[in-house]
């Protein structure tokens, strides 16, 4: 009797440390850790010493991260990498024939870190090292990008969940006020022609259409509208046919316009400016800094 007790305790035991086992998370993140995950977009370029026109993300304009159970996932377009916190090494094949990264991760003093070696397959020979660490302040998440340190280029920018990102106010406009823009455009880029039509104000909108055609072949395409919207514009943009995104009309003069969308990867701002000589030069940028690229158009015929 007492030794069937015995057993029935121990069983009972067993069930309970058992149930709790299961209960309990297989990982308990450090702390902060958790913070990573989600979308952020690229805020302004940090690096010390850097001059405007140079400022540039550390990492892409978008950056997904997904907290799992030991590892930070990184997600891309085209792949998800798998940043285990143990210091194990994850290869991923690259781009090219012959070529891989292998990533090796840890969180230390609140910092996700990580190298991304990049290789030669052929021999298992190492051809660069890329050093990342990712650390969320109260101001956002800053992204060290280090190029084969300690000598090569190093690189801090600020990124935030769009939804911390303040929308810009908006300016006072109708569609009227950009009349100037309808019309056929006409350009060149490299060795790439570029037209853009815009209809004439009409039912407090503008339609435009965009296509890009290098050796007798289109290559890209995009739908546009101006839209009035709150008393303002609203630029809606898609390109190849994608999902609208929209951007809000900032700046608007007699022959310029500028919308923006902060919470956008790339672009983020767009500008239209007709020149005095009518030639209608337009941009596509980040907020702050960078180089934009410009296209510049004349009227079809002209």
């Amino acid at each position: 009797m007492p030794l069937r007790s015995g057993s029935v305790m121990a069983i009972a035991l067993l069930a309970t440390v058992g149930a709790m086992l299961t209960a309990s998370p297989r990982f308990a993140p450090p702390d902060g850790l958790q913070a990573l995950d989600g979308e952020w977009i690229f805020v302004e370029d940090r690096t010390v010493g850097r001059a405007v026109e140079q400022q540039q993300p550390s990492m892409s304009a978008r950056v997904r991260l997904r907290v799992e159970d030991g590892a930070v996932v990184l997600i891309r377009r085209d792949r998800e990498i798998r940043i285990a916190l143990d210091g194990s090494a994850s290869e991923v094949p690259g781009k090219t024939k012959g070529a891989a990264s292998r990533y090796r991760g840890e969180w230390k003093d609140g910092a996700l870190r990580y190298d991304a070696e990049l290789l030669r397959t052929s021999d298992n020979s190492r051809t660069g090292l890329i050093r990342t660490e990712l650390r969320v302040t109260a101001d956002g998440m800053l992204a060290r990008v280090q190029v084969d340190p300690p000598t090569g280029m190093d690189s801090v920018a600020l990124y935030r969940h769009p939804k911390d990102i303040a929308l810009p106010a908006p300016a006072e406009a109708t569609a009227a006020d950009l009349a100037w823009l309808a019309g056929p455009w006409v350009g060149v880029r490299g060795a790439a022609s570029i037209e853009e039509r815009w209809s004439p104000p009409l039912g407090g909108a503008m339609l435009g259409v965009s296509r890009t055609v290098s050796r007798d072949r289109m290559v890209a395409f995009e739908f546009l509208r101006i839209v009035e919207r709150d008393g303002g514009l609203v630029y809606v943009a898609q390109p190849n046919g994608v999902p609208p995104t929209e951007f809000v009309l900032t700046e608007s003069g007699k022959s310029r316009a500028v919308f923006e969308n902060p919470r956008h990867d790339s672009p983020q701002r767009i500008v239209y400016e007709l020149s005095a000589e009518g030639r209608l030069n337009a941009s596509i940028g980040f907020i702050k800094g960078g180089r934009p690229q410009r296209f510049e158009y004349k009227r079809e015929g002209n």
